[in-house]
């Protein structure tokens, strides 16, 4: 571990790439998706804004999910990016309080609007008379204000302590962006109490949201078992297998990564993990939940043809 200037406040952030040819491949792979990431949640939010067809409660929510993950991914990716074409592995006291608020927010916010879009699925194909009452769109505003305004509270909380926790070891952060749990590695006072908030947290907005999830898809899946059609049955199978698929891909690695002890974390471990809930997630949540997406695909060529209509 590199040894840092104990005078100043600034962290060091050791990155996720070694210097040499693969860390070199890895680092133009991962602007590859972060470029995807970006055009995909893009897209989407241009897509649902100008297209009348998606102003619904259920394309409201994926425009949401867009915007949380695009600014999600360019809360990580850009500074890793910097570090490693420049050699700066630097970043300052409040650069990094700032990484942890957006990032903590962000995450936060998506977990509950995960929650939120399975519960509009399972009224939508469970209740279908009563989602115009049950996700009505002042319901589905509440849904996402209270992801956001829960996201931040917990955000806050989180950062607050990271950032009055005495650091008095090595400021060189065995992590590619400031995450908490790889910091308190660093404290010079013990933070039993804070790992166990930490596990409650996580468990609040990770587990409990998860298995309302899963079990939103399992009911949806339940009661199309008796739809006549067999394209309907095998349509629900598919959407609710894939998207369970999505969901599991992005909160086991986060769950697996916060609610362990520190005795049993790995940097390394932890560092490939994060990939996966913070990069490559952003990526497959527009391809997964929205660009496969009839209605979406339909209004995609509707926007080419009118953008061809207006160069000739």
């Amino acid at each position: 571990m590199e040894n840092y200037n104990q005078t100043s406040t600034d962290f060091i952030l050791l990155g996720l790439f070694p210097p040499s040819k693969i860390g070199l491949f890895l680092f133009i792979l991962i602007v590859l998706i972060f470029l995807m990431a970006l055009f995909g949640n893009l897209l989407m939010i241009h897509l649902i804004f100008l297209d009348m067809h998606l102003h619904t409660p259920m394309y409201f929510l994926l425009s949401q999910l867009s915007f949380i993950d695009l600014n999600y991914i360019s809360t990580i990716v850009p500074k890793m990016a910097y570090n490693f074409l420049f050699g700066n592995k630097s970043i300052s006291f409040i650069g990094c309080g700032v990484q942890i608020f957006f990032f903590l927010t962000l995450g936060g916010a998506e977990k509950l609007l995960l929650t939120s879009m399975a519960y509009d699925r399972y009224v939508a194909i469970c209740f279908p008379l009563h989602y115009p009452v049950r996700i009505s769109r002042r319901v589905c505003g509440l849904m996402i204000i209270g992801s956001w305004i829960m996201g931040s509270i917990n955000s806050c909380a989180h950062t607050t302590y990271a950032l009055q926790i005495p650091y008095c070891q090595s400021r060189a952060i065995n992590h590619f962006f400031c995450d908490v749990p790889a910091m308190l590695t660093l404290a010079c006072m013990d933070t039993y109490i804070y790992e166990y908030t930490v596990f409650v947290s996580t468990s609040l907005f990770l587990l409990l949201p998860f298995i309302c999830i899963a079990c939103s898809y399992g009911c949806i899946i339940l009661a199309v078992y008796h739809t006549p059609s067999s394209a309907g049955r095998k349509k629900a199978y598919s959407t609710c297998s894939t998207h369970l698929t999505v969901v599991t891909f992005y909160y086991m690695p986060f769950a697996y990564t916060y609610l362990r002890s520190r005795s049993l974390r790995s940097p390394t471990e932890d560092k490939i993990l994060a990939v996966f809930y913070t990069i490559l997630t952003p990526m497959l949540n527009p391809i997964i939940y929205s660009l496969r997406n009839k209605e979406v695909m339909q209004a995609r060529r509707r926007l080419i043809q009118r953008l061809c209509s207006v160069k000739m």
